[in-house]
């Protein structure tokens, strides 16, 4: 796809062309999920969305994949981290989408789960409703697990959390 993409920016033919072959392709992005079972134990799963369609962004803009979230956004944050930052053990906030900009990222789940971000990739965070472990650890784990600042771009939207199972969205 991405060879694709390169040939469909050579030329205003081909970019019709790669239009109409994208067309068939609808695309899946990965995402990590950060949510609580009905025991108050966070875990990480990883989820797609895959409910894209094609539309301009704005007319004459050309067709592109769009997955629209009707869950409305309650703020945008940019937040960075020093080398060596470690969040200690805590909820979200909100239900928020979080997406490192630069550096490299780690969450670790109660259940034991760790995942890595790099720039680009995607997680929501919805471990609200944790319950303190026998070590009294609660929601997450988050820190900085590079060696330069880490920059997050979160959106936390206006929606409660979901409860007892993964990849609320679609």
């Amino acid at each position: 796809m991405h060879d694709m993409a390169i040939r469909c920016m050579q030329g205003a033919l081909l970019l019709v062309l790669c239009s109409s072959a994208a067309a068939g392709a609808v695309p899946k992005v990965a995402y990590w999920d950060n949510w609580t079972d009905a025991s108050g134990v966070s875990h990480l799963t990883r989820c797609r969305l895959q409910n894209f369609s094609l539309h301009s962004v704005s007319k004459p803009a050309t067709p592109e994949w769009q997955d629209r979230q009707p869950e409305p956004a309650r703020s945008i944050l940019t937040n960075v981290e020093p080398p060596g930052w470690v969040g200690g053990w805590h909820e979200n906030p909100a239900v928020q989408w979080i997406i490192p900009v630069q550096g490299v990222w780690s969450v670790r789940a109660m259940d034991g789960s760790e995942v890595t971000l790099t720039p680009g990739e995607l997680m929501i965070g919805e471990d609200q409703g944790s319950r303190p472990d026998a070590a009294g650890r609660t929601g997450h784990l988050s820190r900085n697990a590079g060696p330069a600042f880490v920059s997050l771009m979160i959106v936390q939207l206006e929606v409660l959390p979901r409860t007892g199972r993964p990849c609320r969205f679609r």
